[in-house]
């Protein structure tokens, strides 16, 4: 009982990264259930199979918020979908012993790209609309990265979507999110074929659906006031340090290389923390700047 009740707080804490970032739900849960010790085709049936819930509620959420592009939906969404299924029967004929480094490898690029992404500011481009041949194999390559690597659509797509300008960001955060529906049912779908219904760890998914539904409404109306550089550089070098421990180990890496290794990876988690942290208050800085000018425009009117 107090497993499951565990597992339900780290969906609920996963949807709340998830729904703020428009990343990560994935790529936090996977990593857990790895650290718990299950298999790594089971830890991403399982947590795709807990998303068509999780990601159902976050997508009735952000449409209500009004944080969702449906033309966008539509566009990523049908590609990734085909994108999980391929990676997850790609994933379902690797050995465990295989696709552990693998899996962890992912998810640990995936965080180090976490950090990258928060400790620095994004360029935006010029605003006009988003095409399909752009969206299309950006939707293919994600769902893929997602389902192998049991986490990913959020991070490749979010980002992406971000740094085109073309979307104000809470829409891209909700879209993304509506869309990883169809990812995860696709992916469920792949791994039913490849393990069977065995291949599903039944009170993990439910424990994880649990958490995340409830987390959804949350996240939907936190993603309007949580300072994401902040959120995603912790949960990117948390990510980074549990993955780092899994890949050391399949090396073999013997203990003092370790040592220097997570010293290391901590210093390097601290220092995107500061970068996230001086980006944060600059940001703050100008707004606050850019309300005094409208200010003094408005009282001489």
């Amino acid at each position: 009982m107090r497993k499951l009740v565990v597992l339900a707080l780290v969906g609920f804490a996963a949807q709340l990264v998830d729904g703020a970032l428009g990343m990560a739900y994935g790529v936090t849960s996977s990593t857990l259930l790895l650290v718990a010790g299950l298999a790594p085709a089971s830890a991403s049936a399982s947590v795709h199979l807990a998303e068509i819930g999780t990601t159902l509620a976050a997508g009735v959420s952000h449409w209500r918020f009004g944080n969702v592009d449906w033309r966008v939906v539509a566009r990523i969404g049908l590609p990734g979908a085909a994108g999980a299924f391929l990676g997850a029967t790609l994933l379902s004929s690797i050995s465990t012993e295989a696709a552990g480094p693998w899996m962890s490898g992912i998810l640990f690029l995936l965080g180090v790209y976490l950090l990258i992404r928060f400790a620095r500011p994004v360029a935006r481009r010029a605003v006009g609309p988003l095409r399909r041949r752009f969206l299309a194999p950006l939707g293919l390559v994600a769902g893929f990265v997602d389902a192998t690597g049991g986490g990913g659509w959020g991070p490749v797509a979010t980002p992406s979507l971000l740094v085109s300008g073309r979307i104000e960001p809470r829409k891209v955060i909700g879209s993304v999110d509506a869309a990883e529906f169809a990812v995860a049912g696709a992916a469920s779908i792949g791994f039913l074929i490849g393990l069977g219904a065995g291949g599903f760890v039944w009170s993990t998914v439910l424990a994880l659906l649990l958490g995340g539904v409830v987390a959804a409404p949350v996240a939907a109306w936190l993603v309007r006031i949580v300072p994401a550089q902040l959120l995603g550089a912790g949960v990117g070098g948390l990510i980074v340090l549990t993955n780092a421990r899994t890949l050391l180990r399949a090396f073999d890496v013997p203990g003092e290389a370790r040592a220097i290794v997570y010293i290391g990876l901590a210093l390097v988690w601290a220092v995107a923390a500061t970068f996230a942290v001086r980006l944060l208050r600059r940001a703050r800085r100008e707004q606050a700047q850019q309300r005094q000018v409208r200010v003094p425009a408005l009282d001489s009117a």
